[in-house]
């Protein structure tokens, strides 16, 4: 949707091996190949993101896993963005689908980016989503089996209305390790041009 509103794409992945598989971290790269035939020019980024997400779990309360890898992954893709010169960032979100996608969690995650966070999906419901992963040719490959690493470490009960401050005491906790975890994870990301 946003190429067709002239835009090139960069794409990031957060792969958590040995908790994902390399099949996940594939089906990625075949889901990549496809749209690189509307955006060419793709680049994919690899992200490892194991450690970050074994340091929140270590540390930090279960409820609020999934916002907070959200706004770590915000903040390395917003690195990564600016390394590339990238104006925007980009997701896939639609509102009230998952836990991580009501208003408050996306303000929360909002918070953290400096950048202009896209989110042309947000309006839409899944049936909707679907008939256009269908219509270019990524919904079979999209819903091949394999678990990502926001899915293998969901809280049962995740935060759905998380209050800034919460969010933030639960990040304190992390802080002194999780700078070095990201300039870490970005200087390790695989790239991948198609």
């Amino acid at each position: 949707m946003m190429t067709s509103r002239g835009m090139s794409l960069r794409a990031v992945y957060f792969h958590s091996s040995p908790y994902t598989s390399i099949e996940a971290k594939q089906k990625v790269i075949d889901l990549a190949k496809k749209l690189d035939g509307f955006a060419p020019g793709l680049v994919l980024y690899v992200v490892p993101f194991t450690e970050l997400q074994e340091s929140m779990i270590e540390h930090c309360e279960v409820k609020y896993l999934t916002i907070l890898m959200r706004r770590y992954m915000m903040r390395i893709a917003e690195k990564i963005a600016y390394q590339c010169r990238s104006g925007a960032l980009i997701t896939g979100e639609s509102l009230g689908q998952v836990a991580s996608q009501t208003v408050e969690s996306i303000g929360a995650t909002n918070a953290v980016c400096t950048l202009p966070v896209l989110r042309p999906l947000i309006g839409m419901d899944k049936l909707q989503i679907i008939e256009i992963a269908k219509d270019i040719g990524t919904f079979e490959t999209s819903i091949l089996p394999y678990e990502d690493c926001c899915t293998l470490f969901s809280p049962k009960h995740p935060q759905t209305k998380p209050k800034i401050e919460n969010v933030e005491a639960q990040e304190a906790k992390i802080v002194d390790m999780a700078q070095g975890l990201i300039i870490k994870a970005v200087s390790e990301a695989e790239i991948i041009e198609f």
